[in-house]
């Protein structure tokens, strides 16, 4: 009943395992396992005094300053309405268009009525999008003007062309996070954007809904001379918005207060005729005239070109980045035109300059009294500088005119060296500055150093504080770098911030924007204010000048020690930079890989360097990299010209080539890794212990209480109790054969369909009957040269036949005539290079007297092609031909009977997934205990019909094919199991002959997963159906492949597939069935187990979603009954056999032994699979070519050293554990014990002490990329070798070698030392879907996979 149900389900629930807290799944208890590097005793380490914040001197009040941004504008507009504001130039260096201060102010309060007019309606407070591109300077500033009038906040974003721009999401989530609904552009750039067919901006992928706003002249609306705007123009409203994009690609809106950008325009604008001021003054002044080089939009160029110059009145020339690109000398004309005063540039314009130099006597730069260098904290700006002055000194140029200057986008202008002071240089060791120590070379030391030069003093009025870079903000002591912290106004409240945040990050901004100083040595905190970090790195020099030694979000930390990516930029640039490599076009990032952040180099190449020339410049770049900063490259890309995302004013994306980069979509053109130099926290190899024999380890299970591994099937009755009467007698098939065929001649054993989906042949008992006595005749009459008859009692014959009814009809005639039938796979038509060898190794192996075939394929082994295949072989004769369907020379008796059914029937040969060719030898007594076996576990009567789509050369495959219905007298159906031509025909069968059971291979799954998935409705639409099946087993000899038989299961259940009607069956070569699932067998169970406990043959149970899990699935189980049970049946009628729910099949037993000590294994622990069952093989009839008889004897006879020391096992070869769990249903519970295979042990990998199974790396590889379609990886010469298969295009062969490096090392722990992209198919797979590794090692290793590129990690 519902209610039992429920209670027995409580039940359940109180008897499980209690979880762990949730705490503890947060804790990584992988951090014990990796190496940890310790901590270097001999680093260098600070010494100075604890430093005290540095203040840069008190901001005087002026009375004649502007109170607000708005209110400069105004006085200039009123007082001066003719004056120039900015010009902007067009690309002929010449001037567009002249904004004088009156426009602005009549253009900003049209812009500012029409935002809060009726039509567009919006609010004070409400965030806006300013769109522009860098070429629209004037209808930039009107609009940004116009919306600090009118109490909007603008939110200055690039323009959106494509999704596929660099971080154009990140942009649209920034904008939905600011609840931005309206955008604001120009006509220019509106017609510029992607539209519709509606004529509509296209809805760009994560922007949200905009309403977009033109605000040139002719759609904005005149105000009344009476209006004046609603914005309150407090001081805390936010001024604008800037956005900023991180490290790892997020961007985040930098919001900063009316009273923010005011004082620290006002800190600019101070006269210089102030006296009693400590650190001087910039100055910014009407009569200055400003040429900017940098984007108006936001940063620094915004700050200082837009608000801090306005605010003073001086006249802007704003240079575009084009005309940058085009002529980078037109900036010096303007300012020799103009006599400008003031120059704002990036180190970048510097270089431009100087290599497009030209001879231009007509320049003067005496009139420049500031070179403002916005970058000027990067170190390796100060060779720019140098060189600019040097070059341009005899043209007037002052040389301490130049003013680096530290800039950061939360606290703005950090410091700026004043005009007319001089520099500050210090070359620091770089060994000791990655430890964050200072230390001064001397100017003749040869140790690798960097010159760096000071950024001046902190502006008025603000105070400087170094703390350390992570934790806790202590002071950092005065030879340590630490951050840089700034608090603009040290006399504000506690409760009152700096101004500035993070929109919508009110944790984030807490950190950043109101961060204290704590003084270590007097144990409590600064009291000057609340701090910014900048996210700037450096220390104060003793004369109070900031040094800056890199950004925050630059630095790669690699163990204990932090690298600057500009410093490793400049020495890759200095190995031969000219020769192979653009200038500019370099990205230094570091990515966390197994818990440490490793260096990545992409670097642009020029298009005529030949890959060997590139590999030896990238062994030099990895030898400089090491020498100079003690640090190695994990990987070094270089990409083809313009490869790179750019900036929209053409800088480097870091995020985005970052971001793609992980993505696997950079498409380098060359590659090298160097993981073995660079990875150095592997766990420790694995230590065995070879003391602990088999005696120790059973003393601990019993001491622990453990059960010992072991599951028994279903006992077999003897014959003559088990079977009717009349076949009770008849011990081998061919009678068996012979007795149906004379009781039920007409009943229908075969039926095979062709490739069109309709059936070709069928043969009933009779028939198949006369077909093999008439193929004994032909093998008995054959006649050789000397008029004997070639073949006798007990040789053997090779059948090769296409799948099909005279496979089983050659294997019978053979049984018939007294031969031993060997059935060999064809070669194939268009592979005989590939297929042929193999048959022809098989005949040369199984020695055998003749080939019995058809027509076609003995007309192939006689062809010139196979001919010419075979040359290379000792003997390329073939045995003696025989075809099918030649008649008998004369008719002779068949009365053949074996003398006792434990000789010999047939040879099953077959290459195993280790590259092994075995060949097992099955006796009449074990075929026909297979059968047995199979019939009860399946239930398989005359009245079943079985759908058979799977191998039929050997293994279960062959029995199912040529023996079971035999046997059991049901219909077995044959599908074509190679479905390129029609993967519809498995599916049209089952429910064309509404087949109950069906046997198919992995292979035909993942063929029918691929290529059916789209068509599934169309096929629902049809009528197919698959609801009537009640068991489809899935034939392979290895470990389920849980992921392909979910989705297998999926999919088809539009069609009617119950799940649990799909399951797994293992056999191996010693025994072809261990495990099947019959058709009353419960639904199969999986557990999840710890990868890495599984790496030392432990197994350990986790939950689904855990951290390192892997899935198995039970490949059999068996059910222990309990009295009360068996009473509760008798009682109710019950059919004890719907009770007994084995899949481990009838007669058989299992236990788990250790494969070193051969002792029994307990519950629940890994070891190697032994089977005792009567349908096991008799041993091997030979590997490669030998008798294996006595090589291999422990695999059919191996006896265990502790536990059941008496049974005969055959050792499976096969890694699994048994597990006991438990059935349930609202009358009763069972036990049972469920079968778990984890992977063959012959194809494990023996690496760092702990055994790897080749599948597991694998599906790792595989889930890195979609563009691998499949992966097969083994071991070479110490070397991890890894092959797959790329799906797309060759040029994205390359991506895929760091990815694949990752995955391996992250979740594995191992070092791939080869890593090779092929085509789709290189990786050779059998007949039943497993891969050949060992047939594509022998490949890789005598250079024949033809790989598209193949990378060697150092």
């Amino acid at each position: 009943t519902r209610v039992s149900a429920k209670i027995q389900q409580l039940l359940l629930t109180l008897k499980r395992p209690r979880k762990k807290p949730l705490v503890e799944y947060f804790q990584d208890e992988q951090e014990e396992l990796l190496e940890n590097s310790g901590i270097d005793e001999n680093a260098p380490k600070p010494e100075g005094t604890v430093t005290a914040p540095r203040e840069g001197g008190p901001l005087p009040s002026q009375t004649n300053t502007p109170h607000s941004i708005e209110a400069a504008i105004h006085r200039c507009g009123s007082a001066n309405p003719k004056a120039p504001c900015l010009t902007s130039v067009d690309m002929s260096g010449k001037t567009a268009y002249t904004l004088t201060y009156g426009k602005l102010l009549s253009k900003m309060r049209r812009v500012a009525y029409t935002l809060q007019g009726k039509r567009n309606g919006l609010v004070p407070g409400q965030r806006v999008a300013l769109v522009f591109p860098n070429s629209e300077p004037v209808p930039f500033t009107c609009s940004f003007y116009g919306c600090l009038l009118a109490g909007l906040v603008p939110v200055v974003v690039e323009v959106p062309m494509s999704s596929e721009d660099p971080g154009s999401s990140q942009l649209g989530f920034l904008l939905g996070n600011c609840g931005v609904t309206a955008a604001i552009t120009s006509d220019h750039c509106l017609k510029r954007l992607p539209k519709n067919e509606r004529g509509e901006v296209n809805q760009l992928k994560g922007w949200p809904k905009l309403q977009w706003i033109i605000t040139d002249s002719s759609n904005l609306q005149r105000p009344p001379s009476s209006w004046e705007p609603s914005g309150h123009n407090q001081t805390n409203q936010l001024a604008y918005i800037e956005y900023k994009t991180g490290k790892e690609g997020s961007v985040v809106g930098v919001a900063h207060t009316r009273a923010a950008i005011h004082r620290h325009c006002r800190s600019f604008c101070l006269l210089s005729n102030i006296k009693d001021l400590k650190f001087g003054v910039l100055s910014y002044n009407a009569a200055d005239i400003m040429v900017n080089l940098l984007d108006f939009k936001r940063g620094f160029g915004l700050v200082h070109g837009i608000l801090a110059s306005m605010f003073s009145g001086m006249h802007v020339y704003c240079i575009p980045y084009a005309l940058m690109k085009q002529n980078p000398m037109q900036w010096l004309n303007i300012i020799t035109k103009n006599k400008a005063s003031i120059a704002l540039v990036k180190s970048r314009d510097l270089h431009w300059t100087l290599a497009m130099q030209r001879e231009t006597p007509n320049i003067n730069l005496k009139t420049l009294r500031m070179l403002v260098v916005s970058d000027g904290a990067n170190p390796w700006s100060i060779g720019a500088c140098d060189m600019f002055v040097n070059e341009f000194e005899k043209r007037g140029l002052h040389r301490d005119a130049v003013c680096p200057c530290a800039w950061s986008s939360e606290a703005l202008t950090v410091a700026i060296r004043r005009p007319g002071s001089h520099a500050n240089r210090t070359a620091l060791s770089l060994h000791d500055m990655s430890y964050k120590v200072i230390h001064e070379e001397a100017p003749n030391s040869k140790a690798p150093s960097v010159v760096l030069q000071d950024c001046g003093n902190s502006l008025l009025g603000c105070t400087i504080a170094v703390v350390a870079m992570n934790g806790p903000a202590n002071l950092c002591r005065t030879d340590e770098i630490g951050e840089i912290l700034v608090c603009p106004k040290p006399t504000c409240a506690p409760d009152e911030g700096a101004g500035s945040s993070y929109f919508g990050l009110k944790g984030i901004s807490e950190k950043v924007f109101r961060c204290q100083p704590i003084d270590e040595s007097n144990h409590g905190q600064i009291e000057n204010g609340l701090f910014t970090r900048t996210g700037l790195l450096g220390y104060m020099n003793p004369s109070g000048r900031l040094m800056v030694t890199g950004k925050a979000e630059g630095m790669v930390q690699i163990s204990d020690r932090i690298h600057n990516s500009d410093d490793i930029v400049a020495t890759v640039l200095a190995i031969e930079p000219i020769r192979f490599v653009y200038r500019g076009r370099i990205a230094v990032f570091g990515i966390t890989v197994l818990r440490d952040e490793r260096l990545i180099v992409i670097v642009e190449q020029k298009p005529d360097c030949s890959e060997d020339v590139c590999f030896q410049w990238m062994s030099s770049v990895m030898q400089a990299v090491e020498s100079v900063h003690g640090v190695g490259v994990y990987c070094l890309s270089l990409l083809a010209p313009n490869a790179l995302p750019r900036t929209p004013l053409g800088g480097v994306h870091l995020s985005e080539t970052r971001s793609r980069f992980l993505e696997g979509n950079l498409h380098p053109r060359n590659i090298l890794m160097s993981p073995h130099q660079c990875v150095l926290n592997l766990p420790k190899p694995r230590q065995k212990h070879s003391d602990v024999g088999p005696a120790s380890i059973l003393q601990g299970q019993v001491v622990t209480g453990v059960r010992l591994a072991e599951s028994t099937g279903r006992q077999l009755t003897p014959l003559d109790e088990d079977e009717g009467r009349e076949s009770r007698k008849f011990q081998y098939l061919s009678e068996i054969l012979k007795w149906r065929a004379q009781s039920t001649p007409d009943h229908v054993l075969l039926t095979q369909m062709g490739n069109k989906g309709i059936v070709t042949h069928q043969l009933t008992c009779s028939q198949l009957h006369k077909r093999a006595e008439r193929i004994a005749q032909l093998l008995l009459s054959h006649a050789t040269p000397h008029g004997l008859n070639s073949l006798s009692t007990g040789d053997h014959v090779a059948l090769l036949f296409p799948p099909s009814v005279d496979l089983t009809a050659a294997f019978y005639g053979c049984l018939y005539a007294g031969c031993v039938p060997i059935p060999i796979r064809p070669p194939h038509v268009k592979s005989l290079q590939a297929t042929l060898p193999t048959v022809r190794m098989v005949v040369e192996v199984s020695k055998v007297a003749a080939v019995l075939s058809c027509g076609s394929i003995i007309k192939l082994l006689r062809s010139k092609e196979a001919l010419s295949v075979m040359q290379s072989t000792s003997n390329p004769a073939w045995p003696p031909l025989l075809d099918i369907e030649d008649s008998p020379k004369k008719k002779v008796p068949i009365n053949y009977r074996p003398p006792t059914p434990e000789m010999l029937s047939y040879i099953d040969f077959s290459i195993t997934t280790a590259g092994t060719l075995a060949g097992v030898k099955m006796s009449h007594y074990s075929s026909s205990q297979l059968c047995r076996s199979m019939k009860l576990q399946c239930e398989l009567y005359p009245s079943r019909s079985v759908a058979l789509c799977l191998d039929p050369y050997s293994g279960l495959g062959l029995a199912l094919w040529c023996l079971s219905s035999i046997y059991s007298g049901h219909q077995s159906i044959l599908i074509p199991y190679e479905l390129e031509t029609n993967p519809q025909i498995w599916l049209q069968t089952l429910s064309q002959f509404k087949v109950r059971d069906a046997f198919i291979s992995y292979g035909v799954v993942e063929f029918c997963t691929k290529g059916l998935a789209a068509l599934i409705p169309t096929l629902k639409n049809r009528g197919l159906s698959l609801s009537h099946v009640r068991t489809c087993v899935i034939v392979a000899e290895e470990r389920p492949r849980v992921r392909l038989t979910t989705n297998f299961t999926k999919l088809f259940r539009d069609l009617g597939l119950s799940p649990r009607a799909v399951s797994t069956a293992f056999g191996c070569r010693v025994n072809v069935a261990v495990c099947l699932q019959g058709a009353s067998c419960p639904d199969p169970t999986t557990v999840y187990v710890d990868m890495r406990a599984l790496r030392n043959d432990r197994i350990a149970l986790v939950e689904k979603g855990s951290p390192h899990s892997l899935c198995l699935m039970e490949t059999g189980k068996v059910t222990i009954l309990s009295l009360a049970i068996l009473s509760l049946a008798i009682q109710k009628n019950y059919t004890l056999l719907s009770y007994i729910l084995k899949v481990i099949l009838p007669g058989s037993k299992v236990v788990i032994a250790d494969p070193d000590t051969l002792g029994q294994c307990s519950d629940s622990r890994l070891g190697e699979v032994w089977v005792s069952s009567p349908h096991t093989a008799k041993g091997y009839y030979s590997i490669y070519g030998a008798d294996a008889d006595n090589d291999c004897l422990d695999h059919f006879q191996g006896y265990l050293k502790t536990g059941d020391t008496q049974t005969k096992y055959a050792r499976t070869g096969f890694l699994g554990f048994l597990k006991r769990t438990e059935l349930t249903s609202a009358t009763w519970r069972l036990r049972h014990d469920a079968l778990y295979i984890v992977g063959s042990l012959g194809e494990t990998l023996e690496l760092r002490g702990m055994r790897y199974h080749p599948i597991d790396i694998e599906n790792s590889v595989v889930r890195c990329s979609n563009k691998i379609i499949e992966c097969a990886v083994f071991h070479s010469t110490n070397l991890l070798v890894v092959v797959v298969e790329l799906d797309g295009a060759e040029s994205t062969a390359l991506d895929l070698v760091p990815l694949v490096t990752n995955v391996i090392l992250e979740e594995h722990y191992l070092i791939a030392g080869v890593v090779a992209v092929a085509d789709p198919g290189a990786i050779p797979v059998n007949s039943r879907g497993e891969k050949q590794r060992m047939h594509l090692k022998d490949a890789f290793l005598q250079d024949r996979l033809d790989p598209i590129y193949v990378a060697y990690n150092m």
